[in-house]
């Protein structure tokens, strides 16, 4: 009977172990597309990360959703960039049952289509995902950034 308890035991451990490491992974991919359509210059399909009533923060300002977000600030300040890239670029995830707490730091680089104006800033990016019936999305992040050194 005790081998068999402790069999349990280390089965739901392994079992438990494995899932949490899928939803990590889970999560990372959910922030690398959103990385991704940023570096692309292209936010098509950016709200299917958030969660509907999601919260974006930028420099201590609050955007609103993420709808609002990509509409008033994101989408128009892209279409001044010939590009877009990041650089160094780590992530750190804790899991906390179905919720994730994510942060992101990196260098990016933005190249200003207008007269190739290079700007290079260091970034950091908090965010809050929730498991969902349609995947881990992202209900809240907050970003800042100051020049590179």
């Amino acid at each position: 009977m005790k081998k068999l308890l402790m069999m349990s035991l280390l089965l739901a451990t392994f079992t438990a172990t494995f899932a949490q490491s899928g939803d990590n992974e889970a999560v990372k991919a959910v922030l690398n597309n959103y990385k991704k359509a940023i570096e692309k210059l292209d936010t098509a399909g950016v709200v299917n990360l958030f969660v509907k009533d999601s919260k974006v923060y930028e420099q201590a300002s609050d955007e609103g959703t993420i709808g609002h977000y990509l509409e008033h600030h994101l989408g128009p300040e892209l279409k001044a960039f010939k590009s877009f890239t990041f650089s160094n670029y780590k992530v750190d995830v804790t899991m906390v049952g179905e919720y994730a707490f994510s942060t992101e730091t990196y260098i990016y680089t933005i190249v200003l289509a207008k007269d190739a104006k290079e700007i290079k800033s260091q970034g950091v990016a908090t965010s809050v995902l929730r498991k969902t019936k349609a995947g881990w999305k992202i209900v809240q992040t907050h970003s800042s950034f100051r020049k590179a050194k």
